[in-house]
């Protein structure tokens, strides 16, 4: 193909699969856009203004693209690739797949998730199948009565409504509040999500104690709030927990995340745009017209500078003052697994329990009782964790060896989890909370989890985990903040001018765009602030 528009034929780019570096570039290179990292969004911003006809180039810091959403053969001796930060994919428009001709597939999983309990003494649980017959046999089994199976079918009614009609606006320029609303055209609806504390609805339409927390989970996914903090923190993280595709599904990549940002750098180099790895960008000039960006490989000149990188690390590479960042708030569990285990609530089978989301420790008291401990600087007594199995729903991601012997890979996510905790001695805070949030799973099993978990060629258990501080170190995000900054309302309380401020991606500075997951409509694998980005710079 064709080097569109005069770019400078030069020496091939880095592989991102392989890590080989390029030599230093000698000369600054004039560009149309320079974008600053290489994870999902800035890939999908290449591709974009690429096909458009402009000349990109794309800088990242680490040794391959993909950022947060990569898979890894984490454990020696076995071929298993696991997501190894991101995990699941809900967010990313079908419009992104087809306009940039993406080789990439999801899958549904077979089961939404199972909550373990014991009640009366009982270990039991709360099986959330596709199948609403069976699903309602679920909550009557744990509830006695069919009310709130029906409480659970008007409220996720209410939230697919909302769904419908706030995912199309999110690659299109932002719209006001008074626009969302009218859109959405739910007077309860909008005040239950948009203007009440969450937990208001959660209260009004259950009482059962499993399913409000069932249901709050959504809204803690790497945010440290609670079910009525006034500030609505935790209504904007379920808000994008629960719009996605227009439907709430949450789906899981065929390949593992590694496959989606292979396809997309795949994309944009096929679209002619340049992507160099293992070149750290260290400062960003710009005029407000033109801009230069010093790496560690040159300095690059552009109209455009678009940055996948957190609003905190934007200021530093400006030499301007950042704001303290948002802290993150999770702890990440990778596991490779021998077999699934055993649980102590016999009417479920294994398969079953872990193909969807396997709840622990989250009822709506235990989740306020554990931000209240850990707000107190202490690790929560009982911490909330959820585990997903991969490897159910997509067996690619393992050796066909491993399949047939029936290894299963596990990731595991604990909520309430505040970067803060880890401040003082790290290491022995983490292993603390892993071994406590262990104990929490252990309680549902009938066999230990450590019985199951799979010995690496070291002799080591096959089990990574990753604090907030972790995740700061390995990708750069201030706090460990996976969402680069505090989630916000896909809307804007006025009518700001400029096409940068209509598509949510305006910095102080005109040429300079966020194109991350701190832009407006930004946060999990979705694509959208890269997408958004780019027609910001097509003037569209």
């Amino acid at each position: 193909m064709a080097t569109p528009r005069g770019i400078p034929e030069t020496r091939p780019d880095a592989d991102h699969r392989t890590g080989a570096r390029p030599r230093a570039e000698q000369a600054v290179k004039a560009y149309d856009a320079v974008i600053v990292g290489g994870g999902h969004n800035g890939l999908v911003a290449a591709a974009y203004l690429a096909r458009a006809g402009r000349r990109v180039i794309v800088l990242e810091r680490l040794a391959r693209t993909g950022g947060a959403a990569v898979s890894t053969r984490l454990f020696p001796g076995f071929d298993a690739r696991l997501s190894r930060y991101a995990y699941l994919v809900g967010l990313l428009p079908s419009k992104i797949v087809k306009d940039l001709g993406l080789r990439f597939a999801v899958r549904k999983r077979a089961v939404a998730s199972y909550s373990p309990t014991v009640r009366a003494g009982r270990p039991t649980g709360l099986l959330v199948e596709r199948d609403p017959a069976r699903t309602r046999a679920a909550f009557a089994r744990l509830t006695g009565s069919d009310k709130e199976f029906d409480s659970w079918q008007r409220f996720h009614g209410m939230t697919r409504h909302v769904a419908e009609r706030v995912f199309p606006t999110l690659t299109e320029p932002l719209p006001t509040r008074a626009e969302l609303r009218a859109r959405v055209d739910d007077r309860p609806a909008w005040e239950a999500l948009f203007e009440r504390p969450l937990g208001e609805a959660i209260e009004a339409a259950f009482g059962d104690d499993l399913v409000r927390g069932l249901v709050l989970t959504d809204a803690l996914v790497g945010t440290f709030t609670h079910a009525h903090d006034p500030s609505l923190r935790q209504n904007s993280c379920f808000l994008y927990h629960v719009i996605g595709g227009g439907t709430g599904d949450w789906n899981v990549p065929v390949g593992g995340m590694g496959a989606l940002t292979d396809a997309l750098a795949d994309a944009a180099r096929a679209a002619g745009a340049r992507i160099l790895t293992e070149c750290e960008v260290t400062y960003i000039a710009t005029d407000g017209r033109t801009a230069e960006v010093t790496s560690t490989q040159g300095t690059f000149a552009a109209s455009h500078v678009l940055v996948n990188a957190s609003p905190h690390e934007l200021a530093r590479l400006l030499g301007e003052q950042p704001t303290p960042p948002s802290e993150g708030s999770q702890l990440k569990v990778n596991m490779l697994l021998r077999r699934l285990p055993r649980l102590r609530d016999s009417a479920v089978e294994p398969r079953a329990a872990f193909s969807g989301t396997f709840h622990i420790s989250e009822g709506y008291e235990e989740l306020e009782t554990a931000y209240r401990q850990a707000s107190a600087g202490l690790i929560p007594s009982a911490p909330p964790s959820e585990i997903y199995c991969h490897s159910l729903t997509d067996p690619s991601i393992l050796s066909p060896a491993l399949a047939r012997e029936g290894y299963h890979t596990l990731t595991l996510f604990g909520l309430h989890t505040p970067a803060r905790l880890f401040t003082t001695d790290h290491d022995t805070t983490r292993e603390r909370l892993l071994r406590a949030t262990l104990e929490q799973l252990d309680s549902h099993l009938a066999e230990p989890l450590a019985d199951c978990l799979a010995v690496d060629s070291e002799g080591r258990p096959c089990l990574e985990v990753k604090s907030p501080l972790d995740v700061e170190r390995d990708l750069g995000l201030p706090g460990g903040n996976i969402f680069h900054t505090a989630l916000e309302f896909p809307c804007t309380d006025s009518s700001e001018e400029g096409t940068a401020a209509r598509w949510g991606v305006r910095t102080t500075h005109p040429n300079v765009l966020l194109c991350g997951s701190g832009a407006a409509r930004g946060g999990l694998v979705s694509g959208i602030p890269g997408h958004n980005a780019a027609m910001a710079v097509l003037g569209h």
